[in-house]
């Protein structure tokens, strides 16, 4: 998850200061992450982007995947995030996982087989963070993403538990009906499956450069 944007607005607390209880807050998600990676056609040797990965939960099954000859590229541009994720890569004693520390728009990046936006619904919204992961994606390279998004309007229930959840963890609802939609129009048949009696949503596909 990403916890600033480039333009110099302050963290948001949950990836700052808070992040040592990332982990535990985010638990209830764990289903959705291994859902998402699930999608994500990885194989030996391939080269993947985890955009905004926060503490590293996804490294794990992401190297498992990729194999020692593959590599995960973990971005995050929260330093306490980063720190958490480094630590966790150090234990595990990870040699395949690369860490960089920058805004998403920004970020220096390889060219990568796939890519994943594992609750990172901030960076979904930027077409400049979108265009720059994009480019450096293979043609045919998977992409994944999974997050929370508002259910119908009839389900108060549902949609208090989301705000109750999501809220420490995004700066901007805007576009919280459709998280998917800027990333629907750079991967042509990104397929998407509301989850999570519609608070949730998991979305994949291929890139496609014609």
């Amino acid at each position: 998850m990403a916890g600033a944007d480039p333009s110099g607005t302050p963290p948001i607390p949950a990836y700052g200061r808070d992040a040592l209880r990332y982990d535990e807050r985010t638990s209830g998600f764990e289903a959705y992450r291994r859902r998402a990676i699930d999608l994500l056609p990885l194989r030996a040797g391939d080269v993947v982007i985890d955009v905004g990965c926060g503490t590293g939960l996804c490294f794990e099954q992401l190297v498992g995947r990729v194999g020692r000859t593959g590599t995960v590229v973990g971005v995050d541009p929260a330093p306490e995030m980063l720190a958490l994720a480094g630590a966790r890569v150090a234990a595990r004693g990870w040699s395949n996982v690369v860490l960089v520390g920058s805004p998403t728009e920004c970020a220096e990046l390889p060219t990568a087989d796939h890519v994943l936006f594992c609750a990172v619904h901030d960076v979904l919204q930027s077409a400049a963070a979108l265009d720059h992961v994009l480019a450096h994606l293979r043609d045919g390279g998977g992409v994944a993403a999974t997050g929370g998004k508002w259910a119908p309007p009839w389900a108060v229930a549902v949609n208090a538990v989301v705000l109750g959840v999501h809220a420490p963890f995004v700066r901007d609802f805007s576009g919280f009906e459709r998280p998917w939609a800027l990333l629907a129009q750079r991967v042509p048949g990104l397929q998407v499956r509301e989850v999570a009696l519609g608070g949730g949503y998991l979305a994949w596909g291929r890139v496609d450069r014609g």
